[in-house]
């Protein structure tokens, strides 16, 4: 069966982390790949940066137009269509979480509407450690509003609570508590938790209730930055000239 992931959340919350960790695992097993950059907002933290690796590991990137260049107003290639169009295995949405992330989304509705039962899952990525997931109230009202203006319905929650390199299994187990507050409040379920091994097999070993754990998924870093060398680069190459 072809899978469809639409990974959607706050700023911050390690979608696009998540989504090279879909698509790489994909690519592994053998699927026919392509990874989607929808994210309008975040105009850092981008797939395209990872293009090249993707690439080797023979995974189609689509990227908005002029990302990574230093222009600040994107706009989504026609090339978006081909998820639906082309005969891939497994397609990844990396999708921005607020208004204007999750109604470029919603322009392809009718191509997700037109989805055979099964094969299309949109997981809420929420990471509590981040201000507009810091409660349960606040994951369900931007859950609310991600709905609405994607025109789709989330049919899944990814526990992937950390603090980058500071992250220790009591972000798992903050995560755990609120994430569940807020799936029995709405009845969207907790389909995986996230996160490096380490945590995670510590997080596990501690007899929470699987039912708000979902799938564990271990996941690689791959977006890790040297702030200070960033900063160098954009001084030296502020539109990016010559990168791929």
């Amino acid at each position: 069966m072809k899978k469809y992931y639409v990974l959607i959340g706050n700023y911050g919350s390690g979608k696009t982390e998540l989504a090279l960790n879909f698509a790489f695992k994909a690519a592994e097993d053998g699927l026919r790949t392509e990874l989607l950059d929808l994210d309008m907002v975040n105009t850092y933290f981008r797939l395209t940066e990872r293009g090249k690796m993707a690439r080797m590991k023979e995974i189609r990137v689509v990227s908005p137009n002029y990302a990574s260049s230093g222009i600040e107003t994107l706009s989504l290639p026609a090339e978006v269509a081909s998820a639906f169009a082309m005969d891939w295995d497994c397609v990844v949405f990396d999708v921005g979480g607020d208004a204007v992330g999750s109604t470029a989304l919603g322009r392809y509705h009718s191509d997700f509407m037109e989805l055979a039962p099964g094969e299309l899952e949109v997981l809420n990525v929420v990471n509590i450690r981040r201000p507009l997931a810091g409660t349960a109230e606040k994951i369900v009202r931007l859950q609310e509003e991600m709905q609405i203006h994607s025109r789709l319905k989330i049919t899944g929650m990814i526990n992937n609570t950390n603090l980058a390199q500071c992250t220790t299994p009591a972000e798992l187990r903050d995560g755990y508590e609120i994430i569940r507050e807020a799936s029995e409040r709405t009845g969207v379920p907790v389909l995986y938790t996230s996160g490096k091994k380490a945590m995670l097999d510590v997080f596990l070993s501690e007899g929470h209730d699987p039912k708000y754990i979902g799938t564990p998924l271990v996941i690689d870093t791959y977006m890790q930055r040297d702030w200070d060398s960033w900063v160098r680069g954009l001084n030296a190459n502020p539109f990016g000239v010559g990168e791929s």
